[in-house]
């Protein structure tokens, strides 16, 4: 094992091979659910040297997991508790290769933090549109891995829609070159797409070409109070008629998600939350001017107030006052955190049935466990909902999870399926979900991404047990 540390160290440099204490920050999951113990950390930086690592992990037969910002939900990032794993963590592959202005694109490296690629692309004149809250530490790797969602995704699609090529180390240790820039390039299988939503578990995304946006002329934001959640869905359907592509974000928040962000942020202002037992978050980019922005909006609004639609509404009159309204919605899983441990449900529906689903599924929980708390809050416009459960005001959280989280998931993954959905719209599989995977996945597909697996990574030795079971 010593002789397999130094040939690591000979390759990226002793310093960035960490073992021993102070791994903690790669070690957890993001929702602290979970410690994990690694047999090393490997941070590579450049595409040669992930190359040379992975063929040392596969010559020693050392399972691999790869991380980013270690930002996910489900587990797919952190090491198992086996002290066996290496993580490969990127984040010292963060640079802005190259952009493009004619063909609107840039290529950077899979470390790049969200943030800062949003901030390059605004400095060149463009918009990158991926929106995350956690925007901040999320790398472009993890987000492509997990394909990410996020906030924007109603206009400018999941990050899959938003990648034009990749670089790629398999799990063999080659390269393959895939950064093309091109829209169309119609030369058989799109590998591309095999590795985005892989979780790390076919090969180690080492960088990507990405598609850059005009910036809007104008944004404005606004918070409509809504009696319920067919109500959000007809809100929606009239923003999407009245506003076309111009609708960039289309948000619905519970009274109870927002009852926790007022008691945990006091000194956020919560807009409207005591008064309706919904409210949509909703935002219009416009290509013309802010007046015609606001025109717009007020025209959509006055409408769904005289239709009975909303109840309420509030306009966001500054940039400052928007980045408020989105920073209420953006604290919701970090009230929840806040409240306790919790059982989350990242699902997504067809949107027409949305309301139908929680109509049904929330009084079969309340049926089930009198005075649990539903926190349903999400990205409504593209039907993904963040379905969420915390005990009983005063209960004991731990004990609530240990005795009940099987049969809520259970109830609450049933539903969906009856309904069309799916049991992970962006947050993936990893580890959290990979027992259930097998219940609710066509057989088909997974004997399809088995052998697909099986092809790729021979050995199971890239990031095993996430997604696919041994």
């Amino acid at each position: 094992m010593h002789r397999f540390l130094d040939t690591l160290r000979l390759i990226t440099g002793e310093a960035h091979v960490l073992t021993g204490e102070g791994l903690t920050a790669y070690e957890r999951d993001w929702r602290g659910r979970e410690h994990g113990r690694a047999l090393c950390v490997v941070r590579p930086g450049s595409t040669a040297e992930v190359a040379a690592v992975v063929k040392a992990c596969a010559a020693a037969g050392a399972a691999m997991v790869p991380q980013g910002g270690n930002t996910g939900l489900v587990m797919g990032s952190t090491p198992d508790t086996s002290g066996s794993e290496v993580v490969i963590n990127l984040q010292r592959m963060n640079a802005v290769r190259h952009i493009d202005p004619a063909n609107a694109t840039l290529t950077a490296e899979a470390g790049c933090i969200l943030q800062q690629l949003q901030h390059t692309a605004d400095e060149a004149g463009f918009l990158f549109a991926l929106s995350l809250a956690s925007e901040g530490s999320c790398t472009v790797g993890g987000n492509l891995a997990s394909n990410a969602g996020g906030t924007q995704v109603l206009r400018y699609g999941n990050t899959r829609d938003m990648c034009l090529g990749l670089e790629v180390v398999t799990a063999q240790g080659e390269v393959w070159q895939g950064l093309s820039g091109l829209r169309k390039d119609n030369t058989g299988y799109d590998l591309k797409h095999l590795f985005i939503g892989s979780e790390g578990t076919l090969g180690i995304i080492t960088a990507a070409t990405m598609k850059l946006f005009p910036k809007p002329a104008a944004q404005r934001t606004a918070w409509a109070a809504v009696p319920g959640v067919q109500a959000a869905v007809d809100l929606l359907g009239m923003a999407q008629q009245q506003l076309g592509a111009g609708l960039t974000g289309f948000e619905m928040m519970s009274k109870m998600s927002l009852s926790l962000v007022a008691r945990h942020f006091p000194s956020l202002q919560v807009p409207l939350w005591q008064v309706a037992p919904y409210c949509v978050l909703l935002e219009l980019s416009d290509t013309e001017s802010e007046a015609h922005a606001e025109q717009r909006l007020e025209q959509l609004l006055s409408a769904a107030l005289e239709q009975h639609v909303a109840s309420d509404v509030v306009i966001a009159q500054s940039l400052a006052q928007s980045r408020e309204l989105w920073q209420v919605r953006e604290s919701i899983s970090s009230a929840q955190a806040a409240e306790g441990l919790n059982i989350k449900h990242d699902i997504s529906l067809p949107v027409s049935a949305i309301a139908a689903f929680v109509k049904q599924t929330d009084a079969a929980l309340a049926q089930a466990l009198p005075g649990i708390r539903v926190v349903n809050f999400g990205h409504v416009g593209d039907g993904n909902l963040h379905y969420n459960i915390q005990c009983p005001e005063g209960a004991d959280a731990a004990a609530f999870l240990k005795t009940h989280e099987p049969a809520v998931n259970h109830m609450v993954y049933e539903a969906v399926m009856s309904f069309g959905g799916s049991v992970s719209a962006e947050h993936g599989i990893g580890r959290l979900k990979v027992e259930s995977l097998p219940l609710y996945k066509d057989p088909v597909a997974l004997q399809i991404m088995h052998s697909i697996k099986q092809a790729l990574d021979p050995q199971n030795m890239m990031n095993p047990g996430r997604v696919l079971m041994h």
